[in-house]
């Protein structure tokens, strides 16, 4: 049993996108090619916004924002403590500080009502300003955007989705990466959209956001590709990744129903047992992970592991506990719902061609 069976997938698409990467080697435009224009085009239009503009990878594509916003030394951008090391990295590599918040106990997501007390501690002691939020789509589930964004309102602060697990969510019918300011996603091989190397995307509805994104991925560049008008970075997806992708993105309703019926049957063969994902009224998940909570998650993944199923823990430690962060001063216990989070999540084998067969052997006798 595969933990992401990219194999499977491969097989069901595999004259497609072999027709898709031929054509590229056909026409040999490796770079920027027509069908990155194309997948922009494609994934503007299944997210509902304006504009996607495509990098090398979802962590560019963070670090793409910071420039875009014009965050910088001095600013604060809140974004949780239980996420990926992406999501603060790259705001400390724009020289701000990252401002942790804990989680929401039931959706694993930010937490809203700890987001305001930390905005409200950092006005108070007037070190830092105040400048964005980062939410992350955890394990497909979009954050609370709407509590999220009456708070950015209230104090004048960007929102920033970071939705590299959550493509393909949605809240009352919108999808995820059109939320906020901007938003941005990863086509890591293992995301519910994910390529068969790295890959990224911008999404705005701002026509000089976009401009500028454009700018920045290719060096800075202005109307002369050698007339460089800002400090900018080589971040461009591969043309033949972009064709990939859109054999996928032509699949990826099938698969995202798919999912979600592989997360309803673990639901009802697990939910007396675990403490299984919550997904709010109005709210869709794309089941990027499939996560668990238990109090003796050593020893279930070990009887998992003698059943050949596989597990993974996302995240073992929050952002607060890493050693590159150690110089912000958090301590123990200053997030506890994430911390509690971090010591007891496992996650199961989670993708579109896990079948009910399959999930009902590897759950026997669980």
């Amino acid at each position: 049993m595969q933990f992401i069976d990219l194999a499977a997938q491969y097989k069901h698409l595999k004259t497609r996108i072999d027709d898709r990467v031929q054509t590229v080697l056909d026409h040999g435009k490796y770079i920027m090619g027509p069908e990155v224009a194309e997948l922009e085009s494609q994934l503007a239009d299944y997210v509902g916004v304006k504009h996607a503009v495509t990098c090398a990878n979802g962590t560019d594509a963070l670090q793409l924002c910071m420039m875009v916003l014009d965050i910088k030394e001095g600013d604060a951008v809140f974004c949780p403590t239980f996420t990926f090391f992406a999501s603060a990295e790259v705001i400390a590599f724009a020289n701000a500080t990252p401002v942790f918040v804990d989680s929401d106990a039931q959706t694993f997501n930010i937490c809203p009502e700890d987001l305001e007390k930390r905005i409200l501690a950092v006005i108070e002691e007037g070190k830092l300003t105040p400048k964005a939020i980062m939410a992350v789509d955890l394990f497909g589930l979009p954050a609370n955007y709407p509590e999220i964004q009456k708070i950015a309102d209230k104090y004048g602060l960007k929102l920033i989705e970071d939705a590299a697990q959550g493509f393909g969510g949605e809240i009352n019918g919108q999808r995820a990466g059109s939320f906020g300011d901007i938003a941005t996603t990863s086509f890591f091989p293992a995301k519910p959209l994910g390529c068969y190397g790295d890959g990224g995307a911008v999404f705005t509805n701002n026509d000089e956001y976009a401009a500028l994104l454009k700018s920045f991925r290719v060096h800075g560049k202005g109307c002369d590709k050698y007339d460089n008008v800002r400090i900018g970075m080589n971040s461009r997806l591969d043309t033949i990744q972009a064709a990939i992708l859109l054999e996928k993105l032509a699949v990826f309703p099938e698969e995202l129903v798919n999912r979600n019926k592989a997360a309803s049957l673990y639901d009802a063969k697990l939910s007396d047992k675990y403490a299984t994902p919550k997904v709010p009224e109005g709210f869709l998940s794309s089941w990027a992970q499939y996560t668990l909570l238990d109090d003796d998650r050593d020893v279930v993944m070990a009887e998992y592991k003698a059943k050949g199923v596989p597990t993974m823990i996302y995240y073992g430690t929050c952002m607060h506990q890493q050693t590159a962060f150690n110089h912000l001063g958090y301590q123990m216990g200053d997030f506890p719902v994430a911390e509690q989070l971090a010591d007891h999540v496992f996650s199961l084998p989670m993708h579109p061609y896990l079948t009910e067969e399959c999930i009902t052997m590897s759950l026997s006798n669980s």
